[in-house]
């Protein structure tokens, strides 16, 4: 019986394709099957994009901020600057007003003068909409996060926040307070970032509190 022999570059280029047919299986087909069950698995709230829900429906993400303002005076004009609603526990300023297509910061640095006009009139808005002084402002009332996505705020500022939120909806002080520390959320593996309150769980449960 006669042994059939290929030219060499034929029987490289058979090699070739028999190790991409391999290595398609494997890295296209296999490993993403293989993570994408481990991640349901052990992961799903996180995996499926971490989804705050109402009534088995989905109504925001948590990882996702969002603004919690007022209806606008003329919904025709998307240049109305939104007023926040003092019956939710407000977020941190977004540069892109939470739109994840124009996700970003402002670019004025600590140095930058224009930085500190930019924050001192919101520093004073922020203290008259929450019923305390300006100095006791935290800065994250009225800088934006780099992203200008991020749901966190720091627990001063959801602190600072409780009795007007409790007045406006006539809720025990204490309740309110209790609901925030219910959502303190320590540093990454204990010593990564500071504690922090996802504004938008905080609301979700303040609705369901009601």
């Amino acid at each position: 019986m006669r042994t059939l022999h290929l030219p060499p570059l034929l029987r490289q280029h058979l090699a070739a394709l028999r190790m991409l047919l391999v290595f398609t299986v494997l890295t296209g087909i296999a490993y993403p099957l293989v993570v994408t069950g481990i991640a349901q698995a052990a992961f799903s709230d996180q995996a499926n994009g971490s989804l705050v829900t109402t009534k088995g429906k989905p109504v925001a993400s948590g990882l996702l901020g969002q603004n919690f303002a007022l209806p606008g005076k003329n919904p025709d004009d998307p240049k109305e600057e939104l007023r926040p609603d003092p019956k939710w526990f407000q977020p941190r300023p977004s540069a892109g007003g939470y739109d994840p297509l124009a996700s970003g910061a402002t670019s004025l640095g600590p140095n930058n003068p224009d930085l500190v006009t930019a924050v001192k009139q919101p520093r004073i808005a922020v203290a008259a909409f929450d019923g305390v002084s300006p100095a006791s402002v935290p800065v994250d009332a009225v800088t934006a996060s780099g992203s200008g996505l991020d749901p966190a705020i720091s627990p001063a500022y959801a602190y600072e926040q409780v009795n007007r939120v409790a007045r406006t909806r006539r809720l025990s002080p204490a309740d309110v307070k209790q609901l925030v520390a219910d959502h303190l959320q320590g540093r990454t593996l204990g010593f990564l970032g500071q504690e922090s309150v996802n504004v938008v769980e905080l609301n979700h449960d303040l609705a369901r509190l009601m």
